[in-house]
């Protein structure tokens, strides 16, 4: 079984295409989940929703942090700089779908027994959509986090830092971000994750790809996005 996560697209179209392309030359895969944070801060949010929702072949789509804040600030009538950008982008219609994405995914693979042997995928960690898993944390803050949640493998992005690291039998995996990394690798990421049966664990690969930097600073300049050279500035810099 090979499931593919991606998270963290933020508005940013061209780098969600360039994962899409990417997805068609890894297949077949039995899955492709994508880990919430779809439209707040770059060019083309709407875009980014028109080619999730068109895939032929679907995938699941979760909620994150900006998702449901963009739902929030939409129902309470404000907004500003980069998430009334959003908002007029993506419309009523958009903000309804934000509002109807599941929290979290579970995956059994096949021969497999769940909970221990699923694959969860999350947005930041399995009891919120706000408390990050940082790798510099020590295995007892990441339990902390992680509760008596059970599972083979977690996925999550949220923090937009590519890293693996196993906390007792569980693999944690955070795929980064689709369109605006923070690793300082500007680069396209996610996470390739296939199921060995023989050893009953999950594998995860993750894939990093080519930018498609000049097309998406045209995008940006060409946009409406309030600064937009503020909002190509940090996506250059790749890093908080």
């Amino acid at each position: 079984m090979r499931v593919a996560v991606m998270s963290d697209i933020h508005g940013f179209s061209l780098a969600l295409e360039t994962v899409i392309a990417d997805l068609e030359r890894q297949g077949p895969l039995d899955a492709v989940v994508v880990a919430g944070d779809l439209c707040e801060v770059g060019p083309a949010p709407a875009e980014v929703l028109d080619l999730l929702r068109s895939r032929s072949e679907p995938c699941t789509v979760l909620q994150g942090n900006t998702d449901r804040d963009l739902v929030q600030v939409a129902t309470e009538g404000w907004g500003r700089g980069s998430v009334r950008f959003a908002l007029d982008q993506i419309g009523d219609e958009g903000v309804a779908y934000l509002a109807g994405l599941a929290f979290s995914h579970r995956i059994t693979p096949p021969g497999g027994g769940s909970p221990a042997d699923d694959l969860l995928v999350v947005h930041a960690n399995p009891r919120n959509l706000d408390d990050k898993l940082d790798p510099a944390m020590s295995d007892r803050e990441l339990r902390e986090i992680l509760g008596d949640v059970r599972a083979a493998a977690i996925a999550f992005g949220h923090i937009h830092i590519a890293y693996t690291r196993r906390v007792g039998d569980t693999l944690l995996a955070d795929v980064s971000a689709v369109g605006n990394p923070k690793d300082g690798d500007l680069r396209c990421k996610y996470g390739l994750f296939t199921w060995d049966a023989a050893n009953r664990s999950w594998d995860v690969e993750l894939r990093r790809l080519d930018y498609p930097l000049d097309a998406t600073a045209a995008q940006i300049r060409s946009c409406a996005l309030p600064d937009p050279e503020q909002t190509l500035a940090k996506l250059l810099r790749a890093s908080y």
